[in-house]
């Protein structure tokens, strides 16, 4: 195998590895063929690297490290500031900066395109094949940018199947496609999570995400996000741990099944080719081997929806905080920490938040003094201060999620459970003393 190595003139900026410090290192060499799933669920689904790959010599994975908890801990940020300053990036958006290739750490070795030789794994025996699931997305077509994520199932050496919903980088590929033209992109492993929070986020309209990306960064880390454009002129983080220049090409394939973020398995579509033309990593590579309907998937789809339920409730009363649960997939439930102004707050809140995340099914209400992702505190917030009767709102022949298997024909009802001490009155019965 053909390995470039090239010197880099630009100060290590470690990016998504500052994510690894303090992770567990798995003592013996596993496959990519389930054996990181099973190591990871013998661990109780705790971070781990693997450093030793039967197919993939000279490569690590990591897996388990992107959850709420950890991203505060290594940005030093608490859980209500990070949903602040995701929202602050997303209503302010700045531009990256651009650095020279012989300053990307990403394109320090260039390799031979053999997708089998990368530490791309098969998690689930349901699934269909070898996935890439936390590996995004970009692609520019007439000065517009799109950041996303979107799995991709390996077909052979050189070419992926790739689920595209019907998204923005759906309506690049069709409209592309209506031309006779396939789409150039970049694939990107192992960005700084920022970029990947970004990545995860949904608009109505065509925003860049990698400026969104470049606002997060510069709030959380101080500076912009650096770029670099590569061969196919597809800009990419330029820390990043893998990126690929490809095409979107006209051809379609089989794709699936797949094991998704709600743990069931999703159907077999034909879904778009992607036909891989170059690969580029850092030294000594960690690629980010995300396991569907695990914590960290559902935190990295789930945590950017957080702050606009948050902005939809603070137009109706004062939101703290608000977490999507794991148990609701990290999609079709939350927890949202209020302090009442009447005695309609908590329903208005309910109302708002459901508005705020469309595809929620379910919202819980509390207290300041009930942390959200303490699913024990919320459970007894339920028992010792909600009435069913009383406190219950149920909505009916809502939209729902099409993550929702249980849905009829895109519809379903949704509840809201007050769980908040009525206001004005006096509050010491309701108060805990542990």
């Amino acid at each position: 195998m053909k390995v470039e190595a090239r010197p880099t003139t630009h100060p290590v900026i470690m990016g998504f590895r500052d994510h690894l410090n303090g992770v567990r290192r798995h003592g013996s060499t596993v496959s990519v063929m389930h054996d990181m799933m099973t190591a990871s669920s013998a661990s109780q689904h705790e971070p781990v690297i693997f450093d030793s790959i039967t197919e993939c010599p000279g490569h690590r994975a990591v897996m388990n490290i992107l959850t709420r908890q950890r991203l505060c801990s290594v940005w030093n940020i608490s859980p209500s500031g990070l949903l602040d300053a995701l929202g602050a990036a997303m209503g302010a958006p700045s531009e990256p900066i651009f650095v020279d290739q012989r300053e990307a750490e990403c394109l320090q070795v260039d390799t031979e395109v053999d997708l089998w030789r990368l530490p791309i794994p098969w998690h689930h025996q349901s699934d269909g094949g070898r996935y890439m699931s936390a590996s995004i997305i970009i692609a520019e077509r007439r000065g517009q940018r799109n950041t996303s994520f979107h799995r991709q199932m390996i077909i052979d050496s050189d070419t992926m199947s790739v689920r595209l919903v019907p998204r923005h980088l759906r309506q690049f590929t069709d409209e592309a496609r209506g031309e006779g033209e396939q789409l150039p992109i970049a694939i990107v492993n192992g960005p700084d999570p920022t970029v990947l929070l970004a990545a995860a986020m949904s608009f109505t309209e065509r925003i860049d995400e990698l400026t969104v990306a470049s606002s997060l960064h510069e709030l959380i880390l101080g500076e912009p996000l650096r770029l670099v454009r590569l061969s196919n002129g597809i800009a990419v983080p330029a820390d990043a741990e893998y990126v690929m220049t490809g095409r979107i090409t006209l051809e379609d394939a089989p794709e699936g099944p797949y094991v998704d973020i709600t743990g069931t398995v999703d159907e077999i579509r034909m879904q778009p080719v992607i036909e891989v033309d170059s690969i580029h990593h850092r030294q000594d590579p960690v690629f980010h081997a995300l396991l569907p309907a695990g914590n960290e998937h559902k935190t990295l789809m789930g945590l950017p929806r957080a702050p606009t339920i948050k902005a939809a409730v603070n137009a109706v009363c004062d939101c703290h905080d608000v977490h999507l649960s794991q148990g609701g997939c990290g999609w079709l439930s939350a927890v949202v920490q209020i302090t009442t102004i009447d005695s309609s707050s908590a329903t208005d809140a309910i109302h708002a938040a459901l508005a705020g995340h469309p595809s929620m099914k379910q919202v819980t209400i509390v207290n300041e003094d009930i942390p959200v992702d303490d699913h024990i505190k919320v459970e007894w917030a339920m028992m010792t201060r909600w009435q069913p009767d009383r406190d219950t709102v149920i909505l009916t022949s809502q939209k729902g999620s099409s993550l929702d298997p249980s849905a009829v024909d895109g519809l379903t009802s949704k509840v809201g459970f007050d769980a908040t001490i009525p206001h004005g009155i006096d509050d010491a019965p309701f108060r805990a003393v542990f």
